[in-house]
């Protein structure tokens, strides 16, 4: 790996982690807030899920600017919108205005993955890209560590609004790294228009490839960052009836599994390529093996706490090669607007998921905090379910295969 590679990969991979962190804060935030302003299921449940609505309806225009401007300029701008977001969600002393901050985060870190993939496929070769996009998940999958025990331990001497200060200085400082120190790819090719990239959008979505690759991902990887972000605590205590201890030494094990999840995968998938395992197979075979896992919790199969929940954060990223796949599939000046289309479609599941859970929760009385374990599985059982569905549309042979896309849209290069 060259220096300038080193750097893009680094740079790019802490933005993600501000954005991870940001995205699972709230986890360890929930007793103090709830208790501060009353909150109920559903109101937790939308205040949470704000982040991901901001993040998601500013995808395809992220994707565009990423697309037209780059990745350093882009990432290292919006991040300033992520700092006043968790400002404003610090200082506030109404859901309302909580509500305003947390929306400007999701916008604030909308890009970072979109531009952290966009600057891998600049700097390194395709071949190269599951393991890579493996290892910026994986860091930021350190994010979803430190929303676990850490966090818990921060919050034992500091408020949650002090906490709220220091990420405001963090999430300036990766902006400040991001825009001076991140390398900008040279383009060859003559950049298209503004209205030209956003017809390509256009073209993305009206994409059976497209869909036929997202089906099955974007529904796991929405189950799985929805529940990470929030809710996995609540079942910890709730159905298992775990200490706040225990419960967040276990968020904070399911987020190092990830972490070598998404790399091992990332690995794994290089290799079996090469013994004729398509990426597209193998990335199913990770998901699959997800939903079995969440049934394993959900039926209490006998087996330690601690290896159902580290499964359940090995095979929950795995949707992520996905990415990988859609960039074998889509015009590499498309790269930028295809993953964020991508993830504008996760975090609009992921949105609906935490409000939904809440939802479901709230149609049973709580009882000093908690909810009865029934009021949780009949939300595990509608994502479950959820999930096998996609599974079929994506197993199933459909009439336009998974294969390179060729879009019309552009043809300035």
């Amino acid at each position: 790996m060259s220096s300038t590679q080193l750097r893009v990969f680094l740079l790019f991979s802490a933005g993600y982690f501000v954005s991870y962190v940001f995205r699972g804060v709230n986890l360890g935030f929930a007793p103090f807030i709830t208790h501060d302003l009353g909150l109920s299921a559903t109101d937790l449940g939308l205040l949470t899920s704000l982040y991901f609505l901001g993040f998601a309806g500013a995808q395809i225009p992220a994707g565009v600017l990423l697309d037209h401007f780059g990745a350093r300029r882009v990432t290292s701008a919006t991040l300033l919108f992520a700092a006043l977001g968790i400002g404003v969600f610090g200082a506030a002393h109404s859901v309302g205005v909580m509500m305003v901050g947390r929306l400007l985060i999701g916008v604030g870190v909308s890009v970072c993955l979109g531009a952290a993939f966009k600057a891998l496929a600049q700097h390194f070769a395709s071949a190269r890209l599951p393991l890579m996009n493996g290892l910026v998940m994986a860091i930021g999958g350190l994010g979803g560590v430190m929303v676990g025990s850490p966090l818990t331990w921060v919050l034992g001497f500091a408020s949650w609004r002090t906490v709220c200060v220091g990420l405001v200085l963090l999430t300036v400082l990766v902006a400040l790294a991001q825009w001076t120190l991140a390398p900008d790819a040279h383009e060859t090719r003559r950049q298209a228009s503004l209205g030209t990239q956003f017809k390509g959008t256009l073209h993305i979505l009206g994409s059976a490839a497209f869909w036929k690759i997202a089906s099955f991902s974007v529904v796991t990887q929405g189950v799985f960052y929805a529940m990470q972000s929030l809710w996995v605590g609540a079942w910890l205590r709730d159905v298992q009836g775990f200490e706040p201890p225990e419960a967040a030494a276990l968020v904070s094990i399911l987020g190092f599994a990830m972490m070598a999840g998404c790399v091992g995968f990332g690995a794994a998938a290089r290799v079996l390529e090469r013994r004729g395992v398509s990426l597209y197979a193998f990335c199913g075979v990770g998901m699959a093996l997800y939903v079995a896992t969440q049934m394993l919790i959900m039926f209490r199969a006998p087996l330690p706490a601690s290896l159902l929940w580290a499964a359940y954060g090995i095979f929950g990223g795995t949707g992520i090669l996905s990415y990988a796949v859609m960039a074998r599939h889509f015009p590499a000046q498309m790269t930028g607007r295809v993953n964020t289309t991508l993830t504008l479609i996760i975090f609009l599941l992921i949105f609906g998921f935490q409000i939904g859970v809440g939802a479901v929760l709230s149609r049973w009385p709580a009882s000093g905090g908690h909810y009865p374990a029934v009021a949780h599985l009949t939300a595990w059982g509608i994502l479950v379910g959820l999930q096998v569905l996609s599974a079929v549309w994506y197993v199933l042979p459909g009439r336009t295969p998974v294969r390179p896309v060729v879009l019309h849209a552009e043809h300035e290069a």
